[in-house]
């Protein structure tokens, strides 16, 4: 196998100190599944009265655990989540569904649940099957000793090439009461838009109720996993789940039922936020990514016209590859912007590298330096806006660039 890839410059100065969340606990284990002398399998309990909402890969050719997610979602309520890296149980036929179901039913012993309330997900190499004897070996032991943290040992037993785990914390107030949510998420390669975009799962003690949870997380991916990516892939097994232990509740925490309450404003907010800061901590770990580009589209005729030309530039080889490169070739964000099939006009275009107009009219701008726009492009944050000028659409998408090390990494990954 290949060396581990260093960790990226983009990666976290720093980690959160992400709190206890009341009704989870969880520990890691070593399973052997690919990788050897780390932590590949991460088993979660919940208290009883966990509910739960999830989104999913549209591909379709979906892994055999996202069909598990998805048939197990409907009752709402969850107890334990098994999540393993290293293989993916993807287009692994009748084998890949029956490992699901061994691995729920022993998940379920151990956890002293139904096999329905446990949540399964598997990430890593597609096509391989999966031993489902690597869980009965574990789970219970691991069952035995989970604890409510460190969060930074769940976000690290899920990794596959990510150089970095991704952890991120927050405490909003809910009724008057403090709660918190605190989320993890592993990806770096197969990243596109589509639902959801790698693994992700988020947990907070408030007490709301599964429906609310659903249309809170079906809003809140829309600008944050939806609005990245690394490669233009997505992947078989994209899964991002929300677990609410209902917790708070003792300390008078008001129970939600209704996704219009106003006082879910600051939770939704707050909820957001963290989906938007573990989504571009995603980005940050771009296989062999040394850039972070956002890249906001104005003047489209609607949001979703500007969503889908700056989705067009962002995964735009050339573009990335001129990222790479630190060349400010606005020629190339053109290109994009012609092919997305969306309402545009050459001689109305503007487009900006950080605050320097480099093009505007459909033609260069006379200012324009190449000196003070090369110092942008050897930032490690490079904001491209494009405006359209043709309405008041908007939107904002992050992405990387594309080095060579994102193809020797994925050159080798079966290796």
């Amino acid at each position: 196998m290949a060396a581990p890839a260093p960790v990226s410059p983009l990666a976290p100065k720093s980690y959160p100190d992400a709190p206890a969340i009341r009704g989870v606990r969880f520990a890691t284990a070593e399973a052997g599944i690919k990788y050897k002398n780390r932590t590949d399998v991460l088993f979660v309990l919940l208290d009883e009265g966990t509910e739960v909402a999830g989104v999913f890969t549209k591909s379709k050719c979906p892994s055999a655990p996202v069909d598990w997610c998805r048939a197990n979602l409907a009752q709402g309520t969850a107890r334990a989540i098994v999540v393993n890296s290293g293989n993916a149980n993807a287009f692994t036929g009748m084998k890949g569904r029956k490992t699901v179901e061994v691995t729920g039913e022993i998940a379920a012993r151990a956890a002293g649940c139904r096999a329905e309330q446990v949540f399964i997900a598997s990430t890593g190499v597609i096509g391989e099957p999966l031993d489902p004897q690597k869980f009965e070996g574990v789970l219970a032991e691991t069952a035995a000793r989970v604890a409510p943290g460190p969060w930074l040992d769940a976000a690290k037993a899920i990794m596959t090439t990510d150089t970095y785990p991704k952890v991120a914390t927050r405490t909003v107030d809910l009724g008057g009461v403090a709660v918190t949510i605190n989320g993890i998420a592993k990806g770096a390669g197969m990243i596109a838009p589509d639902m959801a975009t790698m693994l992700s799962f988020v947990f907070t003690d408030a007490p709301i109720a599964a429906p609310v949870l659903q249309a809170m997380l079906s809003a809140g991916v829309e600008t944050s996993f939806n609005a990245i990516t690394v490669d233009s892939d997505t992947s078989t097994s994209d899964t991002l789940m929300l677990f609410a232990t209902g917790q708070a509740a003792a300390d008078g925490a008001p129970r939600i039922t209704d996704a219009a309450d106003a006082r879910l404003a600051g939770f939704r907010d707050a909820l957001t936020s963290l989906l938007t800061e573990l989504a571009q901590m995603v980005v940050k770990d771009g296989e062999g990514a040394r850039k972070f580009v956002e890249i906001t589209v104005t003047g489209a005729e609607s949001d979703a016209s500007a969503k889908r030309i700056a989705l067009s530039i962002a995964n735009s080889p050339l573009v990335k590859t001129a990222v790479a490169g630190e060349d400010a070739n606005w020629g190339r964000i053109v290109a994009a912007v012609g092919k997305a099939g969306e309402p545009a006009d050459r001689d109305r275009l503007a487009i900006w590298f950080g605050d320097v107009r480099v093009a505007v009219e459909g033609a260069r701008d006379p200012d324009y330096s190449e000196a003070v726009t090369s110092d942008i492009m050897k930032r490690e944050h490079i904001p491209v806006r494009v405006d359209i000028g043709l309405g008041d659409g908007r939107f904002t998408v992050w992405t990387c660039d594309l080095t060579k090390e994102y193809v020797a990494i994925n050159g080798d990954y079966r290796s």
